[in-house]
């Protein structure tokens, strides 16, 4: 991937991103969702990480580095996906970034022990609010939660057996209308952060 004219460097947490302005730059408050990962990684089962919505990578690196997780990340923007291998690499991290539609990018039997996603979660009308966004990285349909239905489908398909998964949304109150879908996919909220311009949700199996 040639260099942008554009491209920014930030440090992220442990970790430094560089990204341009095709690529959702990133929060500084997401970082506490790659916090609670590293938490969970301490005392989850063996087994590898998953990030959907992955973007430029920062969340799901800066989660893993340092913890010798191997970690694949989804994304379906090209720009994205080029700037997460560029930063798994300087990481140190072993990455495998999958370019495509997250219902695509998985293989039948995949497991995961870690779910990480951050996905789109403003509502289409609310948009034009943020016209220095890129429209696909924050578009998340009529009630912002389109992508984030999507999210919990894929990662109920693919939990490996006491596994996590950590959502990120807007509200706690979006968080709030997933859960009867979540039960769904076998998944129920077991805890639920709020931060400073976002919440998110741990998810493990539903009992029962």
């Amino acid at each position: 991937m040639a260099p942008s004219p554009t491209e920014v460097t930030m440090p992220f947490g442990p970790i430094d991103v560089v990204f341009d302005e095709h690529v959702l730059v990133p929060r500084p408050w997401t970082l506490a969702q790659s916090a609670w990962g590293t938490e969970l990684l301490g005392t989850l089962p063996e087994g590898r990480v998953l990030e959907l919505c992955s973007g430029a990578g920062q969340i799901g690196l800066a989660a893993v580095v340092g913890t010798a997780r191997a970690i694949v990340q989804v994304d379906r923007s090209e720009a994205a996906c080029g700037y997460a291998r560029r930063n798994a690499a300087a990481a140190g991290v072993e990455a495998d970034v999958r370019c495509g539609s997250m219902d695509e990018a998985l293989a039948d039997g995949e497991q995961f022990i870690l779910v990480v996603a951050d996905p789109p979660w403003v509502p289409s009308t609310d948009v034009p609010g943020f016209p220095e966004d890129p429209v696909w990285a924050i578009d998340g349909g009529g009630d912002g939660l389109d992508v984030a239905r999507r999210c919990l489908q894929v990662a109920g398909t693919h939990l490996a057996p006491g596994g996590a998964v950590l959502l990120q949304v807007g509200t706690s109150e979006q968080v709030e209308r997933l859960a009867s879908e979540a039960l769904a996919w076998g998944l129920e909220i077991a805890e639920v952060r709020t931060f400073e311009r976002g919440a998110v949700a741990l998810l493990r199996h539903a009992e029962g």
